[in-house]
């Protein structure tokens, strides 16, 4: 009896652990910059999509998540990154800690949306944009901007508040933009002697503060604060929706874009299952569900949100990506021995 009840046991122990194995799931790590509320969103889908994963998403601000890669750079702690600006992710190719990989539809996305070689895809594109607080200009008597250039009015002395750039892709898209719309010679001259510094001299004198984050300037006009703040167009449509006095400015003189990517990390841990991640994350599906919160997504075919104005519509600064990769370094040591006194 007792061989018995031992040999039952040991059935009883292997079935478990193989249960336990079967129903085990694969684990994957995600560094991403995307706004809170859309990595919410957009994990309800992945996980219903994608049942045999465990999905890590740790959400970072542009800046904080290439400071991490670099303090991880010899031992990886993420296996792919997710919604990342492409002017930091082209950046860390020639230092070696991306690798390849075209995901599964990786055909479908135009070339202007991805690298040649699979270092990076990108999934949208975002747009800068001003937010102001409409009852703040009224009880103010403040003017409604209609472009950049309007906010060197003194009547918006403090009453301005834009992203550090040094730690916000928003904020570095803006500045990144002025720089190739005001300086026709841009690529002929070093990087400080810009004349869009000029300009951004005077729009300081109006600034009532830099923050490091790219919606906190929409969310604090909003709150009454500020009013106008530089963000993107996204934060003004869910604060709209949750009934706050805000409006919406392209700038008339083009607004500054960038793009949005996703690259598997050399040296991943979890390398299939991150492959895997990032096949679902370029998939129709998942480009339906940031189209609720982009202006645009790199899927053809599938527009925006309704209460955002068609992508067709906006004057787009022109932007040069490959320059501002490039000399990202020297544009925000410019700005910050300028600005942060």
């Amino acid at each position: 009896m007792k061989k018995a009840g031992l040999l039952a046991l040991c059935v009883l122990l292997v079935s478990l652990c193989l249960a336990g194995t079967v129903s085990a799931k694969d684990k994957v790590i995600i560094y991403t910059s995307l706004e809170n509320e859309e990595v919410v969103d957009y994990l309800k889908l992945a996980k219903q999509d994608l049942p045999d994963l465990d999905i890590q998403a740790i959400r970072l601000s542009t800046g904080e998540l290439g400071a991490r890669m670099m303090a991880e750079k010899d031992n990886p702690q993420a296996d792919c990154i997710w919604g990342w600006a492409v002017t930091n992710m082209a950046g860390f190719i020639p230092k070696g800690m991306l690798a390849p990989y075209k995901p599964k539809g990786w055909d479908k996305i135009p070339a202007e949306f991805k690298e040649s070689e699979g270092y990076w895809t990108a999934i949208d594109l975002y747009a800068a944009a001003l937010v102001p607080n409409t009852k703040v200009l009224e009880a103010k008597n403040l003017p409604m901007p209609s472009g950049w250039n309007d906010l060197l009015n003194p009547v918006y002395k403090d009453m301005l508040i834009m992203p550090n750039p040094a730690s916000s892709g928003t904020g570095f898209l803006q500045i990144a933009s002025l720089l190739v719309m005001l300086d026709p010679d841009y690529k002929s001259k070093p990087v400080e002697a810009n004349k869009a510094w000029d300009f951004l001299k005077e729009l300081d004198k109006n600034m009532g503060q830099y923050i490091k984050s790219g919606s906190k300037p929409a969310k604090l006009t909003a709150a009454g604060e500020y009013a106008v703040g530089c963000s993107f167009a996204f934060v003004y449509s869910s604060l709209k929706k949750k009934g706050f006095p805000v409006a919406l400015v392209l700038p008339k003189e083009g607004a500054g874009y960038e793009l949005e990517a996703n690259a598997l990390l050399k040296g991943a841990k979890n390398e299939a299952a991150a492959k895997k991640f990032l096949d679902w994350a370029i998939s129709k599906r998942a480009m339906e569900s940031y189209a609720k919160f982009k202006l645009g997504v790199t899927y053809p075919g599938i527009q925006g949100p309704k209460d955002l104005p068609a992508l067709n519509t906006i004057k787009l600064a022109p932007m040069d990506f490959p320059w501002q990769s490039e000399n990202r370094e020297k544009i925000l040591e410019t700005w910050q021995k300028l600005f942060l006194k």
